[in-house]
């Protein structure tokens, strides 16, 4: 039965536990699949760098629950170990229902939506709860019963202490969870030589830590004695899970690819925010995608599409500016009607300019008439989008889910803007979104994936097709 990790709040050292979990197993020679509970791109980057096997992210808000049954299952398969690591605290999410009854969700005060209580429950897999002890000796045991108690439909298989202090620190906290007879999984001790650095929008990519390998070989290291593996091995392995579960619920809308449509994918330290299941539907539906570096490359010739997703473009906006003929490139290529998909950081890169955090100017492709400018405030959010007007994915009044997360804002804001958007959790609009430039352009600061709806990128590679006539 494979297992999810989850904090009791955010901040609590998932990550570190799940990395740690996965470094150890893959010492052993084991096959791992990892899953990533929510929108995030950054964890599953680090997942990878250990497994070397994509990390596949589980949202029912931006796919659907049977999406997620389904995704898990069919990349379970052939492994011999599963682990999913969960987002923020075990009970948060959201309490808003998606509008769309083909893909409803029905909320619970328990287990809010896409929480990672839902995933487990939609799974039907144990949790093992990380718990931050830094602070804590006698009061573990209420936290940890609380969480044990608040849903009796989520399965606590067993804590993990984490940041434990001292031999007497352990002592205090193994006898006030006696009485739960509750298990410990695993102690980790405060480890102030393991660190992974972050910045404004959390950690910093796998792509800029040249030390990354050294600390996983720590991680390693310290996954060997800190777990009770004989507790943890059967609770990973994925051998009993989900019979005749996670039925493929896209298949039929899927069609066999009738020819190769070459996509180019900006893919370096700056553009790095990809759903691997939506660059493996690309190639599902006929794609042949190739991978270049606006920083350092030439634009790949003879495209039939471009797609930029998300990521930093503002900390490498100087070495950006300077590849002036890849920026001239993809200018003409645009004006020229070549479909093209810019989410968030690619947005930015589309933009006049790009002003940084130090208000330092930035040239950048300049085809939206625009300037993208870094600020302290964050955006942050599920987001329902109506599409205002026919554009490269959607039609005139057809809705996609997605989620926001950045620190700029654009000036001046859209004129004919591709969506009105609504929080996902209440009806409140939050405003006007994207840039539709004006068939052939679909550039906005919502990420979305495509696993539940492959019609999307099924319309955008047929309008690459008929530019590539």
């Amino acid at each position: 039965m494979p297992l999810v990790i989850a904090g009791e709040r955010s901040g609590v050292g998932k990550t570190t536990v799940t990395l740690t979990l996965l470094a150890s197993l893959c010492r052993r020679g084991s096959l791992i699949q990892s899953f990533k509970v929510g929108p995030d791109y950054i964890d599953p980057m680090f997942h990878q760098h250990v497994t070397n096997r994509a990390c596949r992210n589980l949202d029912p808000v931006l796919t659907s629950e049977a999406y997620v049954q389904e995704c898990f299952a069919r990349h379970i398969q052939e492994v011999d170990f599963a682990l999913v690591e969960g987002v923020m605290g075990l009970f948060d999410g959201i309490k808003g229902t998606k509008q769309d009854s083909s893909q409803s969700l029905i909320p619970s005060p328990q287990s809010p939506i896409a929480s990672t209580a839902h995933v487990a429950r939609l799974l039907d897999l144990p949790v093992v709860l990380v718990i931050d002890c830094s602070r804590l000796s006698g009061s573990v045991a209420a936290i940890a019963y609380g969480y044990c108690s608040f849903d009796p439909r989520i399965k606590i298989a067993g804590v993990v202490l984490n940041r434990v202090g001292s031999d007497r620190h352990l002592s205090l906290l193994k006898d006030s969870l006696l009485p739960l007879q509750l298990p410990i999984i695993g102690v980790l001790r405060r480890e102030d030589n393991i660190t992974i650095p972050d910045r404004h929008l959390g950690l910093i990519p796998t792509a800029e830590l040249p030390q990354l390998d050294a600390v996983i070989e720590r991680l390693a290291d310290l996954g060997d004695t800190c777990f009770d593996w004989d507790r943890l091995l059967p609770l990973l392995g994925t051998r009993d899970w989900g019979q005749g579960k996670g039925e493929r619920e896209n298949q039929s809308k899927i069609q066999n690819p009738k020819s190769k449509i070459r996509v180019a994918v900006a893919r370096d330290r700056a553009f790095n925010f990809y759903y691997q299941d939506n660059l493996d539907l690309l190639q599902q539906l006929g794609a042949e995608l190739i991978f270049w570096s606006p920083l350092e490359d030439a634009l790949p010739k003879n495209v039939q599409g471009m797609y930029f997703g998300g990521g930093f473009p503002e900390v490498f906006a100087e070495q950006l500016a300077e590849n002036t003929s890849a920026r001239e490139a993809v200018k003409t290529a645009i004006i020229a009607g070549i479909p093209t998909i810019a989410e968030c950081g690619g947005l930015m890169y589309l933009c006049e300019e790009i002003v940084d955090f130090e208000g330092k100017s930035w040239s950048m492709v300049g085809v939206l008439p625009t300037t993208s400018v870094m600020g302290g405030r964050l955006t942050l959010g599920y987001r329902r989008a109506v599409a205002l007007q026919d554009n490269l994915l959607v039609d005139a009044g057809g809705t996609i889910y997605g989620h926001e997360f950045h620190r700029s804002r654009l000036i001046p804001e859209p004129n004919l803007p591709l969506f009105q958007t609504y929080r996902c959790d209440s009806e409140e609009a939050t405003g006007n979104e994207g840039w539709n430039f004006p068939m052939n352009l679909h550039a906005s600061y919502i990420h979305m994936h495509w696993g539940a709806c492959p019609e999307i990128p099924q319309r955008f590679l047929k309008n690459c097709f008929l530019y590539g006539i």
